[in-house]
C-alpha cells in the first residue's frame, strides 16, 4: 500500500462547505485540494489576496471543484466576521472551519521583542479564537448541527519546545481551547479535534524556521524515528477523514502524525541548543533581510 495514496471514497465531502484559513499555500493547500477532489466546497482565507486567488484558480481547474478566495487578517475578529458573511453568500452554510492559519520563527526568547511575541500569540490563538467564536456563535444562533472545528497544533503544545516559545505557548493555547469546547459545545452539534503534525517540510514555513543553510547543519529526519518526512497527502487524508462524517464519534481528540518525532525527543526544536551565538547573529541578520526585500 502506498503511503502517498487518497484514502476516502469519492464524495466523501459531497455537501460539505469548508472554510481553511491559511489556505493559500503549503498545508492548507494540500488539505484543501482534497477535500475539493473529494466533492466539498472550500473558501480559503489568508492576508495574501494575490496568493489566494491564484491558488484558489489552481485549484478550481486542477479538481473541477468549487474553490473561493476570501483576504482575511484571521487577528482581527471584523475582518472574520465578513470572511463569514461572504463564505455563507457564497455557499449558504458553512459546515467545517480548519484553524490552520498560523506563524512561526527560530530565535532565542531572550532576542525577541514583545512584539514579535505578540505576532506569533495573535495570528495562532487569537486568530484561532476569532473563527471559532464568530463560526461557532453563527451554527448556535440558527442552530445548525453536525458541524466540525478542526484545529491545526503541534507535538511541543503539551511539551513546550526551546526556541519556538511564542508558538508552543500560542498552540497550547489552542489545544486547551479544542479540548474545552469539545465538551461545552458539543451540545450544539459540533465537534472539535487537532492534528500535531511532526515535520511536513513546506517551503515558506521551513524557509523561515530554517534559513540560509541551516537545513543542510541540521537534518530534522534524524529526529524521526520512521526516517522520513511526512507526505503532504498523509496530513490531508487525516484531516479529511476528521472533517467528515466518518469520524462523528472523535470528539476532543489530538491526532499526532509525526512518525514518532516528539516520542525521541520531546521538544521538536531543542537541539537548536547547539547553534552558536555568532550563527544567531547570522540568522537573525538573515531573516530580517528577507523580511524588509
Amino acid at each position: 500500500m502506498n503511503y502517498k495514496a487518497k484514502m476516502l471514497r469519492d464524495g466523501a465531502l459531497k455537501g460539505k462547505n469548508i472554510i481553511v484559513t491559511g489556505g493559500g499555500s503549503g498545508l492548507g493547500k494540500a488539505m484543501t485540494e482534497y477535500f475539493l477532489e473529494l466533492g466539498a466546497q472550500v473558501a480559503i482565507t489568508s492576508r495574501n489576496l494575490e496568493k489566494l486567488q491564484k491558488t484558489a484558480a489552481t485549484l478550481s481547474e486542477k479538481t473541477g471543484g468549487v474553490c473561493i478566495p476570501i483576504q482575511c487578517d484571521v487577528r482581527e475578529y471584523e475582518q472574520v466576521e465578513a470572511m463569514k458573511d461572504k463564505t455563507l453568500k457564497a455557499f449558504g452554510t458553512i459546515d467545517v472551519l480548519l484553524n490552520n492559519a498560523a506563524g512561526n520563527f527560530i530565535s532565542p526568547t531572550e532576542r525577541l521583542s514583545a512584539n514579535a511575541f505578540d505576532t506569533i500569540i495573535d495570528i495562532v490563538l487569537k486568530g484561532s479564537k476569532n473563527c471559532t467564536l464568530a463560526i461557532g456563535k453563527h451554527w448556535i444562533d440558527t442552530n445548525y448541527k453536525n458541524t466540525v472545528v478542526l484545529n491545526i497544533v503541534t507535538t511541543y503544545a503539551w511539551t513546550g519546545s526551546a526556541y519556538v516559545v511564542p508558538s508552543a505557548t500560542a498552540k497550547a493555547g489552542v489545544l486547551a481551547m479544542t479540548r474545552s469546547l469539545a465538551v461545552e459545545w458539543a451540545k450544539y452539534g459540533m465537534r472539535f479535534n487537532a492534528i500535531a503534525p511532526g515535520p511536513f517540510p513546506t517551503k515558506g514555513a521551513w524557509d523561515r524556521l530554517l534559513p540560509g543553510d541551516l537545513k543542510e547543519k541540521i537534518d530534522l529526519k534524524k529526529q524521526v524515528p520512521l526516517e522520513r518526512f511526512g507526505e503532504h497527502q498523509e496530513l490531508a487524508n487525516l484531516a479529511a477523514y476528521l472533517v467528515s462524517d466518518f469520524s462523528s464519534y472523535v470528539n476532543g481528540e489530538v491526532i499526532t502524525i509525526d512518525g514518532g518525532e516528539w516520542l525521541k525527543g520531546a521538544g521538536q526544536f531543542n537541539l537548536l541548543e547547539q547553534i552558536p551565538e555568532a550563527m544567531w547573529d547570522q540568522l537573525e541578520a538573515f531573516i530580517r533581510a528577507k523580511k524588509e526585500g
